[in-house]
C-alpha cells in the first residue's frame, strides 16, 4: 500500500480463481469508488491467477487486472499485491488462505473456508500468527434490511427474543440431471448444503440475535447419484442428459434445532433453522424470521429490499407491514436515494469489500472475520455430528466474532 500525491491510499489487488465469484470480487473493487467516493482509496487489481488459459486472459482483457497466471503462488509472491481476494473451490480454500497469511496477504475468502471446523481453525490459527486481516463472503448480512433487524434487536424495540426461524431453500439442484460438480463431493466440498448454504444461515442468525450453543439436527440425501462433470467445466446450475452417473456423498436437505446461547441479545431463544439445494418452488429463498415479546421481523433475500415488521402487542392494526428498505438502513443511500429503488447482490459485495478494506486500514471493523467463519463451521460440525448420533451436541463459543452483543 501507498499514498499517492493527491493523499488517497492505493492497495494493491490480487485474485485467486477467475470465476463467477472472482468477476463479482474485482467488480466489488471496481466500484468502491463510486459507493464510497470519501474513503480516499484507489484499488488498483494488479495480479490474477487461473490455471484455465481462458480465464486468465479474461482477467486481464475484461476485469483489468494488470498481469496474469496459472499458479496462485505467483500472486501471493507478487510484492504489488497487498490484498488477495480468494474465490477457488472449497477444497482449496484452507491450502490457499494459509498460504496468503503467511505469505502476509490480507484475504477476503468465501465460505466455507474449509471442509469443516479443522480447516477452518487452521486458518483462522495462520491468520491470527501473521497478524493479516481476514474478511468471509457472508454477503447476505449486508442487505439494509438485516442492518436494521439487527439493530431492532439491538435495542430491545422487539422485546425480549423468544424464538427464530430460518430457511435457506435453492433449487440449484432441484433436477435429478443436475451436473455432479464438485460440490456434491465430500473430498472436494466436504459437507453438502450444511457448508454451502447452512453456514449463511447460521451467520445471519449469530449476526442478527447472537451465538448458537447447541444444536440438534437431521440431514438427507434426495438424490442419490447425479451425471458427473468434469471438474473446471461448467457450473453446479449445469444439466446433463445421459450423463456416466456418480455417486452423491454429501447431503441435499439439513435441519436443525437450535439453542441461542446466554449473554446473548437473544439469549435462551430456540428456533428452526433449515437448508435445501433440492427445493422445488423457491429459487432463493433465503430469510430469517425473529419472533419477540414485543413484535416480530421477517426477511427473504427474494424480496431482499423489504422487511416485514409487526406492530406492537395492543397496536390498533397489530399484524405486519411491509417496511421498504431506504437511506438511515445499512449503507442502502450509498446506492441509492431512495425506498422502492432496490439495491442488487452485487451491491451487497461492494459493502463487503468496503468493509474489508476498511479493516485492512485499521479503521473500524465491521467485516466478518476468520473468527465468524470459525464460529460458523463449529454449529455446522456440530449439526453433522448431531445428525449420525440423534443428540444434542454443543458449539463451543468462539471470541473475536462480530455476532450480535459481542
Amino acid at each position: 500500500m501507498r499514498t499517492r500525491e493527491d493523499g488517497t491510499v492505493e492497495i494493491g489487488v490480487g485474485l485467486i480463481s477467475v470465476g463467477w465469484m472472482g468477476r463479482l470480487h474485482s467488480r466489488a473493487y471496481a466500484n468502491l469508488r463510486y459507493a464510497y467516493p470519501d474513503l480516499g482509496l484507489r484499488l488498483r487489481l494488479v495480479h490474477a491467477a487461473d490455471p484455465a488459459p481462458a480465464r486468465a486472459d479474461e482477467a486481464v482483457e475484461v476485469l483489468g487486472y494488470e498481469r496474469a497466471s496459472a499458479d496462485y503462488r505467483d500472486v501471493l509472491r507478487d510484492p504489488e499485491v497487498d490484498v488477495v481476494s480468494i474465490c477457488a473451490p472449497n477444497f482449496l480454500h484452507a491450502e490457499i488462505g494459509i498460504a496468503a497469511a503467511r505469505a502476509g496477504k490480507h484475504f477476503w475468502i468465501e465460505k466455507p473456508v474449509g471442509r469443516g471446523e479443522h480447516e477452518t481453525r487452521a486458518v483462522a490459527e495462520a491468520a491470527a500468527e501473521a497478524g493479516v486481516v481476514s474478511s468471509i463472503g457472508f454477503n447476505y448480512r449486508h442487505a439494509p434490511a438485516i442492518e436494521y433487524l439487527r439493530e431492532l434487536v439491538l435495542e430491545g424495540r422487539l422485546g425480549r427474543i423468544t424464538n427464530v426461524r430460518g430457511q435457506m431453500f435453492a433449487d440449484y439442484s432441484a433436477d435429478p440431471r443436475g451436473a455432479l460438480s464438485w460440490r456434491f463431493v465430500r473430498e472436494h466440498a466436504g459437507t453438502g448444503v450444511l457448508g454451502d448454504l447452512m453456514g449463511h444461515l447460521v451467520d445471519l442468525v449469530q449476526y442478527a440475535i447472537g451465538p448458537i450453543a447447541e444444536v440438534s439436527a437431521v440431514t438427507s440425501t434426495v438424490y442419490t447419484e447425479r451425471p458427473e462433470l468434469p471438474m473446471g467445466t461448467g457450473t453446479h446450475f449445469a444439466v446433463i442428459e445421459n450423463g456416466d452417473m456418480k455417486a452423491v456423498e454429501n447431503e441435499d436437505y439439513a435441519g436443525m434445532l437450535v439453542r441461542i446461547a446466554a449473554g446473548a441479545p437473544g439469549a435462551h431463544a430456540v428456533g428452526a433453522l433449515e437448508a435445501s439445494r433440492v427445493s422445488v418452488g423457491p429459487r432463493a429463498s433465503y430469510g430469517i424470521e425473529v419472533y419477540g415479546t414485543h413484535g416480530s421481523a421477517h426477511w427473504d433475500f427474494e424480496r431482499m429490499n423489504e422487511l416485514h415488521l409487526s406492530g406492537g402487542l395492543g397496536a390498533e392494526n397489530q399484524g405486519y407491514t411491509r417496511v421498504m428498505a431506504r437511506p438511515g438502513m445499512g449503507d442502502f443511500a450509498r446506492f441509492q436515494p431512495g425506498a422502492g429503488t432496490s439495491m442488487g447482490y452485487d451491491d451487497l459485495k461492494v459493502i463487503e469489500a468496503k468493509k474489508f478494506v476498511q479493516a485492512v486500514l485499521g479503521r473500524e471493523a465491521l467485516n466478518a472475520n476468520i473468527q465468524d467463519a470459525l464460529s460458523a463451521a463449529q454449529v455446522v460440525g456440530a449439526a453433522e455430528r448431531s445428525a449420525e448420533t440423534r443428540t444434542w451436541q454443543p458449539s463451543a463459543p468462539v471470541d473475536g466474532t462480530t455476532a450480535a452483543g459481542a
